[in-house]
């Protein structure tokens, strides 16, 4: 006779990136062991990769972790741990007046959303007939940048940019960036001036 297995609540979100709607379920003890093993390494990369397999775990419907952006990974993740460990976390912040007093304060993981911009554009100009249009950071692109030494910060922003460039365009041709090798991408970068980087 085997033990007896727990159902688990299934709820609703929507990505916010794409409208699209996913059933995910809370996480289990199994999921939350991931966490606690990420915690004691005490690795950025450690922690994502605990998130990547716990909401690939969690999400009922197919979610492809690797093309999602960063932000709504982390909102997947908030609304998982909201359902699974309470809908409240006690945080303590720095007061703002002194920089150093604590204040422990309560926030509510469930008003947590992401604000779209409706005036927010991808596509930046260079100049006039010159411009580049650009993808959001992705779970894939911060994998990339965990392998670098410490130390690399300058080269992990190259390569944070150069990863996220979608398409370049002058005038009416458009260069489609993953056409072109990580070098090609590096010296368009390396060629802008100081405004146009900015």
């Amino acid at each position: 006779m085997s033990l007896p297995k727990i159902n688990t609540p299934e709820y609703r979100l929507t990505i916010p990136s794409t409208d699209e709607e996913i059933r995910y379920r809370p996480f289990l003890v199994k999921e939350e062991k991931l966490l606690l093993i990420a915690q004691e390494t005490g690795t950025d990369k450690a922690t994502y990769d605990a998130i990547r397999n716990i909401i690939t775990s969690c999400c009922l419907d197919p979610v492809d972790i690797n093309k999602l952006p960063l932000f709504d990974m982390e909102y997947i993740f908030l609304n998982i741990r909201a359902k699974s460990v309470g809908e409240s976390v006690k945080l303590k912040v720095k007061c703002p007046d002194d920089k150093e007093t604590e204040v422990e304060i309560v926030v509510d993981l469930t008003k947590i959303n992401v604000e779209m911009d409706e005036n927010h554009d991808a596509r930046i100009q260079l100049t006039d007939n010159i411009g580049v249009l650009m993808t959001y950071p992705n779970f894939a692109t911060v994998s990339q940048q965990q392998n670098m030494e410490e130390g690399k910060e300058t080269e992990q922003l190259f390569e944070m940019i150069s990863s996220c460039m979608f398409q370049v365009w002058e005038g009416e041709e458009t260069h489609d960036a993953m056409d072109y090798s990580a070098k090609d991408k590096r010296e368009f970068l390396e060629s802008l001036d100081h405004q146009q980087f900015e």
